[in-house]
């Protein structure tokens, strides 16, 4: 597959993306520069970098958020997992942020220039087809998604990315009401946490964890309790909202797109 220099910006933006989320310190439940081994997470999500770009490469050369493309992407992303999983030692890492990344950078592709709400709107289009080389076996998200009805990974992907979209409209309102960049990032995380059915945290607290999750970024959005101590509660608890971790790293992908 041909990879051009637009190909491996638009990977190289997505791993920036995720770097810059994942270095945004303090987040409530989530690794961050308090406790993570820095150097460790960016090498894996630089291991990222080639399939992101090799999936920029199939969109432009598609043209089209087609089946085929679905397909192809699915394996791209497959193989780019397993380089991660190679990279990490097989920690896992950033597992679950190749999906809405991929998906985004296939839709930034089509749409070079474009809107957030092209953008993923394009990505939802893509994640809409069935992908017929997909592993049949059950995931913990999907068992989850079938037991307690949540939309999940490819849910949102499917609706266009409704929490990427507020999550970047949150950001805007942030920076023009003269935020900090730091208080901007927190807040569009905490926007994404308030409503967000994250099938992870659903398999591993169950839909009680996941309430207090969103309850206590309700508090922390109105202002009616801290954040150190909603994140002293989540970490207590060992309550990790990976989920919205990976969305607020594809909306500052887009933003660094614009």
């Amino acid at each position: 597959m041909v990879v051009n220099r637009e190909d491996e910006a638009l990977g190289r933006a997505a791993v920036e993306g995720l770097l810059a989320a994942m270095e945004l310190t303090p987040k409530p439940g989530l690794p961050d520069a308090r406790e993570a081994d820095l150097s460790r997470l960016r090498w894996s999500a630089r291991a990222l970098e080639p399939g992101l770009a090799a999936m920029a490469a199939a969109a432009r050369r598609t043209g089209e958020p087609a089946k085929g493309l679905r397909g192809e992407l699915g394996a791209i992303g497959r193989s780019t997992e397993r380089d991660m999983a190679r990279a990490d030692g097989g920690a896992g890492l950033h597992h679950g942020a190749v999906w809405p990344l991929g998906l985004l950078v296939a839709g930034a592709a089509l749409a070079p220039g474009g809107t957030v709400e092209e953008i993923t709107g394009l990505a939802g289009r893509i994640a809409a087809h069935p992908d017929s080389r997909a592993p049949r076996m059950a995931t913990p998200g999907s068992a989850v998604s079938v037991r307690y009805g949540a939309a999940g990974a490819k849910g949102e992907a499917r609706a266009a990315f409704p929490h990427v979209r507020r999550a970047s409209a949150a950001l805007d309102t942030a920076r023009r009401d003269g935020a900090r960049e730091p208080e901007a990032l927190i807040g569009a995380l905490l926007t994404v946490m308030t409503t967000l059915q994250d099938t992870g945290l659903l398999h591993t607290a169950g839909p009680y964890g996941l309430r207090e999750v969103q309850d206590g970024a309700r508090d922390v959005v109105a202002g009616d309790l801290p954040l150190d101590a909603f994140d002293r509660r989540l970490r207590e608890r060992d309550l990790r909202p990976r989920g919205s971790g990976h969305l607020l790293a594809a909306a500052l992908f887009l933003d660094g797109l614009r």
